[in-house]
């Protein structure tokens, strides 16, 4: 059996080592020049680390990778509005780390066969019988992964330009700062803007800016560092250190519910599939699930497993697409009077509703 892969990301390496392992040649197709790294802090939830530990890089992961569960979240003036039991998250679920986005990255592309790693290749059309026309030619698998992230050439081949990506109302900055004064990982809600921080395991921090804007607003570091001047420390310290050529600045778009993620002999993973905002911090943790989930559906079965890929990925991704949709509504209220209400309240909620929030997300088996 062969599959090709569609886009070298996450979700397009993990794929490809979930398929290789389970003896299907693979190819990876990669329309960048070379499989590089790029990105920022990455958080792997503990459904994450369990889906790395069916692809046999769990523990590697581990290794590169801090051990940080997520402090709670505070207001501009530095008060908590939530404080989370990291231990109770971690005897509950498992164990929650942080990394950078190269990291994790090298360790799927080192398990990937690099006679598999074809890079400066654009797919161009995808089609139903798994005839991929791309940049170097025309072939052909038994399996095609459209991992080709929220503007998909798999998936506008196939299912069209409908739904298109939706556009979340806020933009998001992302930073990796030499260094700083943070130990734990926290983040700070204001009224249609939030900042938040995590402790690398190099000693950097990665930081992360959410403002509602405009679509396409392209404000740059210093707009940040206006904004952002009246907060509580370490935020306005942490932006003075940071270098303008070190800032990521995207729109936050999601990606409105398909009626399948399977065509054919042609599967959707990742952001291809489920592209959602970043408040639960799952958009890399989902699409591993994809991968080992992809790969446990086709083993014996072929393209006629893509029917269970389907019934198992689609209701859990697109519960979670909402779920931090939600987050994300809630986080950026900006009148005074509901965000001094949303404030008061979080203050009341006992610090175990957050670890029982979190249980349909992160407690997660293959």
């Amino acid at each position: 059996m062969k599959a090709i892969v569609a886009g070298g990301g996450i979700g397009g390496l993990a794929a490809a080592v979930a398929l290789d392992r389970i003896g299907w040649q693979v190819e990876v197709l990669e329309r960048a020049a070379e499989f590089t790294g790029v990105g920022a802090g990455l958080a792997m939830l503990p459904n994450a680390l369990r889906a790395l530990d069916g692809l046999g890089l769990g523990e590697e992961v581990r290794r590169r990778a801090l051990d940080q569960a997520p402090v709670g979240i505070k207001d501009v003036t530095g008060r908590w509005l939530s404080r989370n039991d990291g231990a109770e998250l971690r005897r509950r679920y498992g164990q929650w780390v942080m990394l950078h986005r190269a990291d994790l990255l090298e360790v799927l592309r080192a398990a990937v066969p690099a006679e598999a790693l074809r890079p400066g290749v654009t797919v161009r059309e995808v089609r139903r019988d798994g005839t991929v026309v791309h940049s170097d030619g025309t072939a052909v698998a038994d399996l095609v992964v459209g991992a080709d992230g929220i503007g998909s050439t798999t998936r506008r081949s196939i299912w069209g330009p409908r739904p298109a990506p939706r556009y979340a109302g806020y933009s998001t900055w992302r930073m990796i700062v030499a260094t700083g004064p943070v130990g734990e990982a926290a983040e700070t809600w204001g009224r249609g803007e939030r900042f938040g921080y995590s402790p690398l395991p190099d000693g950097r921090i990665y930081c992360y800016a959410m403002v509602n804007a405009p679509q396409g607003n392209g404000g740059g570091l210093a707009e940040l560092r206006e904004r952002f001047r009246g907060w509580h420390d370490p935020i306005p310290a942490l932006l003075a250190a940071a270098q303008e050529t070190d800032v990521l600045h995207h729109d936050t778009y999601e990606l409105p519910d398909l009626d399948t993620y399977v065509a054919g002999k042609v599967a959707l993973v990742g952001d291809a599939a489920h592209a959602m905002t970043p408040n639960l911090g799952q958009g890399a943790c989902q699409a591993l699930e994809d991968a080992v989930v992809l790969a446990s559906a086709v083993d014996g079965a072929g393209p006629a497993g893509l029917a269970e890929y389907d019934r198992l990925r689609r209701p859990r991704a697109q519960m979670i697409v909402r779920r931090s949709r939600r987050i994300g509504e809630l986080a950026h209220w900006s009148s005074p009077v509901p965000v001094a209400a949303r404030n008061a309240a979080m203050r009341l909620m006992p610090r175990s509703s957050f670890t029982r929030s979190m249980g349909p997300v992160v407690d997660w088996v293959l």
